[in-house]
């Protein structure tokens, strides 16, 4: 199934006195895989913004004065995530705000539920991760992803960003996808048998380090937490790394 990973900034925290979507940022997994298509776009929201989301965000009026309005972006947007599953943190955020703007074309769309599947991937961290803290940053943080970047949040930046968060808490892949001629060559080297030769030296062992084997464990617990079932290590024993 076609996914999107979606995130918005805003004007301000209430689309009911008015607030606007000021920038949309998406990225495109299939597969399981990032394909590298992302849609983004700056809109010009035709108010001033509250300083709190300028703190936020770092977007002034002035700065989106020459960006498009949301009439001129929808189209485009509507192509991007008409049918798949849009994965956003926090989900009843950004639908709110989007629904207000399709409110105010002269023909909306009808809501976002309407046109696509929407998984709110903070109800599915809370659910993974009870009593824990799981905003972003937060999740960033317990599945070793680097955010480092993030100083100021920007839609396509923290939807790249929640891209990785989902995939890895979802036990997936994040890795950009490789094109047909690519996947072939690298299957028919995993699958070549290669031969070595018989007066060959003996194989060098190496044990794991102690500090190894717990970095081991703690990503074993994660694989544990986000599928739900003990990994086939720990089945067999210990868990811990051989060789």
């Amino acid at each position: 199934m076609r996914q999107v990973v979606l995130d918005t900034e805003t004007t301000g925290l209430e689309p009911e006195l008015g607030h606007r979507v000021i920038e949309i940022g998406c990225v495109e997994i299939i597969g399981r895989r990032l394909t590298g298509h992302n849609f983004h776009s700056y809109i010009n929201p035709e108010r001033d913004l509250d300083e709190g989301a300028i703190e936020v965000h770092g977007l002034t009026r002035e700065k989106l004065s020459t960006e498009p309005l949301f009439a001129e972006v929808v189209d485009g947007f509507l192509d991007f995530i008409r049918g798949a599953e849009v994965i956003i943190h926090n989900a009843p955020f950004d639908v709110g705000f989007l629904d207000y703007e399709f409110s105010l074309l002269p023909e909306s769309p009808g809501a976002m539920a309407q046109l696509c599947e929407i998984t709110d991937s903070l109800t599915l961290a809370r659910r993974r991760h009870p009593g824990q803290r799981n905003s972003l940053d937060a999740l960033c943080r317990r599945y070793g992803i680097d955010n480092s970047q993030r100083t100021l949040h920007g839609a396509l930046l923290d939807a790249e960003i929640l891209a990785d968060v989902y995939l890895t808490m979802t036990g997936g892949q994040t890795a950009l996808s490789l094109d047909a001629e690519s996947q072939q060559s690298e299957v028919a080297e995993a699958l070549a048998i290669r031969r070595l030769p018989a007066d060959r030296k003996p194989l060098r062992v190496l044990r794991a380090s102690e500090q190894e084997r717990e970095r081991h464990q703690q990503l074993l617990q994660i694989m544990e937490e986000a599928g739900g079932v003990a990994p086939l290590w720990r089945t067999l024993g210990d868990g811990s790394p051989r060789g």
